[in-house]
């Protein structure tokens, strides 16, 4: 397995769509926890969670909160074609519009009536930093008013579905899956959305090809913490089919402060500032029902204070990112410096950046 894991012998396939990850592990422990659920304390329920914590951050594999293989994996690729070829530098399409440097989305998962009344309170932070956001909702957990989605619109935000019910029973079974499909895609038609996230980060990576929807954000980069552990090890986006995902690149609020009750961004900040590094897409993910005190919406600002500090930053709305990914993977870029060009049809600002070595590292020039 060590062979495996190589950056230079590795498939990226074998990490992105987790087929490292045995899914009979922890299943029938978690099918467990979720039907006692609904009948425990929440403060039980938070004090399980934390009493496993010391056995998942034993897991060796993937890293957390970093865990570079992937990139790593690139890095090695492109370090070996830079040698074949005897260039100084290999052009590629940008990864992101406007020759900025990495993307940053925020994203909100809504799981019941309190977060429901916390989400003006967190687009009050947003605003003062001419954020936007896209909102996940739970189809039949909870009311949604009537005019909620249109505010958000008009406020320049995302809607997107969070699940039929916020439960694990979408990828429970594939019968289950096959079932709930048409009624995925009434509630994303209906909607006007074109995002989802399974709740809890349930998945399974051979059947999100089939999710009817334009993009499926489920996926962490690396997670011990969640009910599924494990990640995609990518902090860009990849495919499933015709499904863009992006992957959740950063500790969701809940595990930050609630399940390893930190003090605290650091981490948020540390991992921030990899991602950056990395050219990546950092994938904010919070939830209203959790930031209800002062001191939580401050931990959030401090996030946001931090990346509007960064003029090399693409801020979007998930739906873009998606749709700019789509059109990215369509442009091609020939080897010739001296002739590159990025023809194809696109709604951005497509541009061509450079790989090229710099001592033992490979770096980007956008």
């Amino acid at each position: 397995m060590a062979e495996a894991f190589r950056p230079g012998a590795l498939d990226p396939a074998f990490f992105l769509y987790e087929h490292y990850r045995d899914p009979r592990v922890r299943a029938r422990a978690t099918q467990l926890y979720y039907r006692a659920k609904p009948l425990l304390p929440r403060r039980l329920q938070l004090d399980l969670r934390r009493a496993f914590v010391p056995v998942q951050r034993r897991q060796g594999f993937p890293a957390w909160p970093i865990e570079p293989i992937l990139v790593d994996h690139n890095h090695e690729q492109l370090r070996a074609q830079l040698r074949r070829s005897g260039a100084e530098r290999i052009p590629f399409v940008g990864l992101w519009p406007d020759r900025k440097r990495f993307c940053f989305v925020l994203t909100h998962d809504v799981e019941g009536p309190a977060g429901i009344e916390n989400i003006e309170p967190v687009r009050e932070v947003e605003r003062a930093y001419g954020f936007a956001s896209a909102w996940n909702f739970v189809a039949e957990e909870y009311s949604i008013p009537r005019d909620l989605f249109a505010r958000l619109r008009t406020d320049g935000c995302e809607v997107g579905l969070h699940g039929i019910r916020h439960d694990d029973s979408l990828f429970r079974d594939r019968q289950r899956f096959e079932t709930a499909l048409p009624k995925l895609h009434e509630y994303l038609e209906r909607w006007e959305a074109v995002g989802f996230r399974s709740p809890s980060t349930h998945r399974n990576s051979d059947w999100m090809h089939e999710l009817p929807c334009l993009y499926d954000s489920s996926f962490p980069d690396t997670d011990p913490f969640e009910p599924v552990p494990g990640g995609c090890c990518s902090i860009v986006p990849f495919f499933f089919g015709g499904v863009v995902e992006l992957p959740i690149t950063l500790a969701q609020d809940h595990t930050l402060f609630e399940i390893l009750r930190e003090r605290s961004i650091e981490r948020w900040l540390e991992k921030g500032r990899w991602i950056i590094e990395q050219h990546g897409l950092i994938n904010v993910i919070t939830h209203p029902d959790y930031m209800l005190s002062s001191t939580r919406l401050d931990r959030y600002r401090e996030l946001l204070d931090f990346l509007s500090g960064r003029s090399d930053g693409w801020h979007e709305l998930p739906r873009n990112v998606a749709r700019w990914w789509t059109q990215r993977a369509q442009l091609s870029c020939p080897i010739e410096p001296e002739t590159v060009r990025i023809p194809g049809p696109t709604d951005f600002a497509a541009s061509v950046s450079y790989a090229r070595e710099q001592g033992d590292r490979i770096v980007f020039d956008v």
